[in-house]
């Protein structure tokens, strides 16, 4: 990687920008779906009575099936929301990068 376009590139400072904003963000949302998933894990491990009680009466759904649907269609919301902002700041940022090396 001795390539003088790479070292450019490193040098650049949109692509610290990019590199600093994409990892903050990816971070952000893992984390939050870490603690999602171990809530869940913990509700299964310590409260399994509570996650098996009914909705309501006459029902077979438990307080368990909603919650667990709503942990993947939460994992499904924040993967949208970050590929929205790959898909703009931070493409942009990576066209300012090729647009700045490129010069």
């Amino acid at each position: 990687m001795n390539d003088p376009i790479y070292q450019r590139i490193e040098q650049s400072a949109h692509f610290k920008e990019l590199v600093h904003k994409r990892q903050r963000f990816a971070t952000i949302l893992s984390l939050i779906v870490l603690v999602i998933y171990i809530c869940f894990i913990m509700l299964i491990a310590f409260a399994p009575g509570w996650l098996g009680t009914p909705l309501h009466a006459g029902t077979s759904v438990t307080r368990g099936i909603p919650i667990g649907v709503g942990v993947i269609l939460i994992s499904f919301l924040l993967t949208g929301v970050y590929v929205w902002r790959a898909n703009g700041e931070f493409d942009r940022l990576n066209n300012a990068v090729i647009r700045e090396v490129k010069s």
